[in-house]
């Protein structure tokens, strides 16, 4: 008989391997044991398994399902096994991929030939959504095909027709319908996203998902593979949108298509890939095991279905890998009523069935009913419950996993005791909008004054252990970027380089430039000084600011934060707009010529909110310099209004936003920012906010967070990069070095960051920072919030010429244990110049002169607000 893992041989000797050898009486047995004791499985004993066939397999399959047991007891569902009641929308049928053994997509002539339009019309996917209701139904599975404007002409035409941007857009806009007009809650399927769609979509849909498939490269990139020619196949891909998925806290279903080639090692890899990324993100809500079926018109319709033993074993292995708290799925009109041994094998979930729509992938397999389901469920000796469309521990965990303008639609559906359906709720459309709160003062509002004074309430935050992923799995993806490059390059030579032409220093150079110390840094720091001087001259500079952090709560998960905080932490707040406006004001009458806003991530501030605030400023002070809201707040606010970056931006500078300040940059380098943070937006997204905003006339500063994770060869390609944007848009004002602050950061905490940079390394990333961006960027700032009166007159010493600003609340880096105060007058910055032996000016955000009447104001105040002056109450 041959073996479902194994390729079809009609597709060619270049993509069939060589079929392995059947396992050993005395492999199958020591994995069986293993299974039974309950080790942990790995790869070779996984495909050892996955072959178990006759007593071999119903030993597997009871080990598998007393673990599935265990799970359900744990989880409070003893003897509950759940489905989906759910409609099924083809949104579109074209896509711009060629899987070899589909019958869901179609081309532009087959459609209009039968009648149809590109994509379905609103009016056709509400009549398939309100009929579902009316029959009880919770769930619109929205299923297409992947970016099909890529390939076909006509899906672009008929976006552009009815005014989407792309795919993605209309998508948006058919799950807000649908909650609005009818209350079902929207599972999106749109294929491959990128980490920026996922903020697009995530408040509009409670769940979404692709299948992973496999990860057998090979079936995608070799001719005659299911998956050749199909983009969106590549696996290396798919992992990203599983990854990405779990970076943004979306509860996602993944899975395995079964049988199309992979072999039994293949197969098991895939497994152990799906687990990798649960146990990082613990975001994966469930696994769907399917089984591969021909389907005629098809390359692939020859191959021989996958059998119903390799299915079962599969979900018995993948049930073991992945544990007790996974959720399996088998969709049960695949199996031919084999009802019975797929739940004896360890799933716990039926999957999506409908009453009112056909299955549009398996269209040749129709559901079963409902009621049949419930039966051949009991004679297995479990109970046939009704669960929505997000699993139930995904319903009970909430923020961040829930979008806030979702909760009144989940609410109304769900039951508040399990996290299930509650099948008596009424379905019918309920408004989506943005939660009622607004812009409410809330909170540890005076936290800018006090953290000086009293200090944070604890270390850390309460969902230490959960918010930031898993700390065990990021411990082994941190491990291997934090090793040293090796060095050959001659320092000596280097230095010459550097001191006769600074842009021609190769990387290697300047790799070792970077790893330059004692005598070597002290001539580098000079040969940076000197640089300096002849670019800006003697004069330090310095901004009278005033940092307005209007927000700490925030469920990004940036594991270097410690300034973020649950709405319920105690050390949690949010500002009134009056409160900003008063900020704002007390800062000009004490000499201010800009404010610095940004703050966290709040699930509960619309994306609209930025503007209110840049407006609020501006009428109280027209003549403020708002710099204000970085890359990541950028995304965050267009994704939630659902506009472009570029129309964000636009609407942005139109309400009093006048520059961006460059942070959230951390380090350019997806290695090291994946360790860094959960969620936070990607280098490529953070390039193009920045880009954006320098083509539309909005300058920005430039920043790296060093001294964490990273290493030297991380610096070099994040000035690298900062060279280039600055090359093509002019648009950086300065470049702000940040020492990582570790005392209180959960990276830190949890034993995997160092202790921040060393002197070395801001020295010789101060100097480097002068040498490599030069003559691109002509500003380079130190941070005296983080490094002090004494560190930072010593980076003046070492290539730097502009001290920032004087602050007068500062509270992202004393939460993260910073010593150095909150504020500093005008008289401390021009004594740290006169440590260095350097005259200073004041400038503005964009390093021109004050005007006369700004620096009278700081001068006779020093720059500083006056301990009386009320800052709390709005």
């Amino acid at each position: 008989m041959t073996s479902s893992a194994q390729p079809p041989q009609a597709e060619g000797p270049d993509v069939a391997p060589r079929p392995p050898a059947a396992p050993t009486a005395n492999s199958m047995r020591r994995a069986l044991k293993r299974a039974r004791d309950g080790v942990a499985l790995d790869v070779a004993e996984a495909a050892v398994l996955l072959q178990a066939r006759g007593d071999d397999l119903d030993d597997l399959t009871a080990s598998a399902a007393r673990v599935r047991d265990a799970g359900l007891e744990a989880a409070g569902r003893a003897g509950v096994i759940t489905y989906s009641k759910s409609v099924f929308i083809p949104l579109t049928r074209l896509c711009r991929d060629k899987c070899h053994y589909c019958t869901f997509v179609t081309v532009p002539g087959k459609l209009r030939r039968a009648g149809h339009g590109m994509f379905m019309s609103p009016d056709e996917v509400l009549d398939i959504a309100r009929k579902g209701a009316e029959l009880g139904c919770k769930e619109a599975l929205i299923t297409l095909g992947d970016k099909p404007e890529d390939r076909w002409p006509e899906a672009r035409e008929w976006l552009d027709a009815h005014g989407y941007d792309d795919t993605i857009a209309y998508v948006r806009a058919m799950a807000i319908r649908i909650l609005e007009e009818t209350g079902l809650l929207p599972h999106l399927n749109p294929g491959v996203l990128s980490w920026t769609d996922f903020q697009r979509l995530k408040p509009v849909a409670p769940s979404m998902g692709m299948m992973l498939e496999t990860t057998a490269t090979r079936l995608w990139s070799e001719p005659g593979g299911p998956h050749y020619g199909s983009p969106d196949k590549e696996p290396a891909v798919r992992l990203r949108v599983l990854e990405d998925a779990g970076r943004s806290s979306v509860p996602f279903t993944s899975g395995l298509l079964i049988g199309i080639g992979e072999t039994y090692e293949e197969r098991a890899d895939s497994l152990f890939a799906l687990r990798r990324i649960a146990r990082s993100y613990h975001g994966i809500q469930e696994l769907i095991i399917q089984n591969f079926r021909a389907k005629p018109d098809t390359a692939m319709r020859g191959m021989p279905d996958a059998e119903l033993d390799d299915l079962v074993a599969t979900v018995a292995v993948a049930r073991h890998i992945m544990g007790p708290s996974a959720c399996l799925q088998a969709p049960p009109n695949l199996v031919a009523g084999e009802y019975g041994r797929l739940i004896g094998a360890g799933i716990d979930d039926w999957g999506g069935v409908s009453p009112v729509t056909i299955d549009h992938v398996n269209p040749e397999r129709p559901w079963p009913r409902i009621d049949e389901l419930a039966e051949k469920s009991g004679a297995a000796g479990f109970t046939l419950r009704e669960r929505l469309c997000i699993y139930p521990e995904f319903v009970q965990r909430g923020e961040p996993w829930l979008d806030p303008r979702l909760l009144p639609h989940l609410r109304a559906l769900a039951d508040p005791g399990t996290g299930l359906a509650n099948e008596e709720a009424e379905v019918r459309g309920l408004p989506w909008q943005e939660p009622d709160e607004g812009f409410a003062a809330s909170g540890r509002t005076d936290l800018h004054h006090t953290i000086d004074t009293e200090g944070r309430t604890g270390d850390r935050r309460e969902d230490f252990d959960s918010v930031y992923g898993d700390w065990a799995a990021l411990r082994e993806a941190a491990a291997p970027g934090m090793v040293p490059s090796r060095i050959d390059a001659d320092v000596r030579q280097a230095l010459s380089v550097a001191a006769d032409d600074p842009t021609k220093l190769s990387d290697d150079e300047a790799l070792a430039l970077l790893h330059a110390d004692g005598a070597a840094l002290d001539a580098l720091c000079k040969v940076a000084d000197d640089v300096r001087k002849s670019v800006v001259g003697d004069e330090v500079t310095y901004i009278v600011t005033r940092n307005i952090n209007f927000t700490n709560v925030c469920y990004t998960g940036c594991r270097f934060c410690a300034f973020a905080q649950r709405r319920t932490d105690a050390d949690a707040y949010t500002l009134s707009l009056s409160q900003v406006a008063d900020r704002a004001e007390q800062a000009w009458d004490v000499g201010a010529v800009e404010v610095c806003m940004q703050g966290g991530i709040h699930p509960d501030l619309p994306g609209t909110a930025y503007f209110d605030i840049a407006k609020a400023v501006k009428e109280r002070v027209p003549g403020m310099h708002v710099h204000a809201f970085s890359p990541m707040e950028v995304v965050n606010g267009a994704t939630r209004t659902g506009m472009s970056i570029r129309e964000w931006l636009t609407e942005a500078k139109a309400s009093g936003l006048d520059s961006i300040p460059g942070t959230a940059a951390e380090i350019l380098d997806d290695e090291v920012r994946w360790i860094l943070t959960k969620g936070k937006l990607p280098t490529a997204t953070w390039i193009e906010v920045v880009k954006t905003a320098h083509e539309l006339g909005l300058r920005s500063s430039s920043t790296m967070m060093y001294g964490h994770v990273d290493q030297p060869r991380h610096w070099l390609g994040h000035f690298r990069t900062l060279a280039r944007i600055q090359q093509e848009t002019g648009g950086f004002t300065e470049f702000v070095t940040l020492p990582f602050i570790h005392t209180n950061a959960p990276v830190y905490l949890a034993g995997i960051a160092r202790p921040g940079p060393s002197a070395r390394d801001n020295r010789a990333v101060t100097a480097m920072a002068r040498l490599l961006l030069h003559p691109h960027i002509p500003n380079i700032q130190t941070s005296w919030v983080k490094l002090g009166q004494e560190g930072a007159a010593e980076m003046l010493r070492s290539g730097a010429n502009d001290l920032g600003g004087t602050l007068m609340e500062e509270t992202i880096s004393r939460m993260a244990g910073s010593s150095y105060g909150s504020y500093r007058s005008v008289k401390d910055l021009v004594a740290i110049a006169d440590a260095a032996g350097r005259p200073s000016r004041p400038r503005t955000t964009l390093y021109g002169e004050v005007p006369r009447e700004r620096v009278s104001a700081a001068h006779t105040s020093d720059g500083h607000l006056p301990e009386l002056l009320p800052v709390l109450d709005s």
